[in-house]
């Protein structure tokens, strides 16, 4: 079987039909004639990782990007605290994904060493990888929106509970300090965009590790690299296209079309579908004929709802349904 984790691709039915309309998707309207489409509630990315391989929610994704990054997250807990920048749009704060912001390993080495006296109370601050900051916690923390939920949405205020106190001092701590830090003024002098706020999310401890039901998880996401490595399966760089030999059970997560979704760019969220047939499901599809692969299983995670849709190789043979359109996957 062949799992494809896809979030972003649900929009509402008329924006799907309005997007879509003029795409050839051969493959992708003849898998949705065929197959078993099951729409369910919205569901957060984080959240279909964690049901396709079994874990808790809200996904410890802190300590599974720890272990993929560093090789081990032992029993500590752990936060992500990711440099982000919050841009003006439309009058609203808008939170951007740490890696447009480009950072440097020394740039980012800098800013740690400057902040992490005001964390110290809450935990130890390290950097694993410029845009990949953890804490490791003295203490639980409470849960955070994703960032994956929060990207190019407005940056709502840090929850108000007793718990979140000691979170929002430090936060706005931080934020006068990025606010006249060197690391900022020169790039502001480079015309580069600035680091002005960190985003904590992924709160928890690495669950035991346990055989997975996945020969192979291709993506590029740390935390699902981490995922990997907790179930001892094989991991590696999102393929640009579907392998022609696939595995007897293999998981991809193919997020190209998520932040084209959350920022509204049609141009290039069309763009990303249109690869998607072309580099997946089209070959995916072929392979189902071939008898290469037995079952194709698609997940579509979203804020609007979510959907699921699994393709059997034996569906293929019932002709009398025909193609549907992309906007069948949309909540009704």
């Amino acid at each position: 079987m062949l799992t494809l984790i896809v979030p972003g691709l649900i929009w509402t039915r008329q924006a799907l039909a309005d997007l879509s309309h003029d795409l050839p998707l051969p493959a992708f309207t003849a898998l949705l004639g065929r197959g078993a489409l099951t729409r369910r509630a919205p569901q957060a990315s984080a959240a279909a990782l964690a049901e396709c391989f079994g874990l808790p929610t809200p996904l410890p994704a802190a300590a599974l990007r720890r272990l993929a990054l560093r090789g081990d997250s032992g029993h500590d807990e752990c936060i992500c605290l990711d440099p982000v920048r919050l841009q003006f749009h439309d009058r609203s704060l808008i939170v951007d994904h740490p890696r447009h912001l480009q950072l440097d390993a020394a740039e980012a080495e800098a800013l740690a060493v400057s902040l992490a006296p005001t964390f110290a109370e809450l935990g130890q601050l390290e950097v694993l990888a410029p845009d990949a900051w953890n804490l490791r916690l003295v203490e639980r923390a409470p849960e955070f929106t994703g960032l994956s939920d929060a990207m190019g949405r407005s940056a709502a205020p840090l929850p108000s509970g007793p718990a979140h106190a000691p979170w929002r001092r430090a936060i706005n701590e931080a934020q006068m300090i990025l606010h006249t830090h060197p690391v900022n003024l020169a790039r502001e002098s480079a015309g580069r965009p600035l680091v002005n706020s960190l985003w904590p999310w992924g709160a928890g401890q690495l669950p035991p590790a346990r055989a997975g039901a996945h020969d192979i998880v291709w993506g590029d996401d740390p935390v699902l690299r981490g995922i990997a490595q907790l179930f001892g399966s094989d991991g590696g760089a999102l393929p640009e296209r579907c392998p022609d030999t696939l595995p007897r059970n293999a998981l991809a997560l193919v997020d190209a079309l998520e932040q084209p979704a959350r920022s509204g760019d049609a141009i290039a969220w069309r763009d990303a579908l249109a690869d998607f047939e072309a580099s997946w499901l089209a070959p995916a599809h072929g392979a189902l004929r071939s008898g290469r692969l037995d079952t194709l299983r698609l997940v579509a995670p979203g804020e609007l709802g979510s959907a699921e849709l699994r393709v059997r190789r034996h569906d293929l043979w019932r002709f009398w349904r025909k193609p549907l359109p992309l906007a069948e996957l949309a909540p009704k």
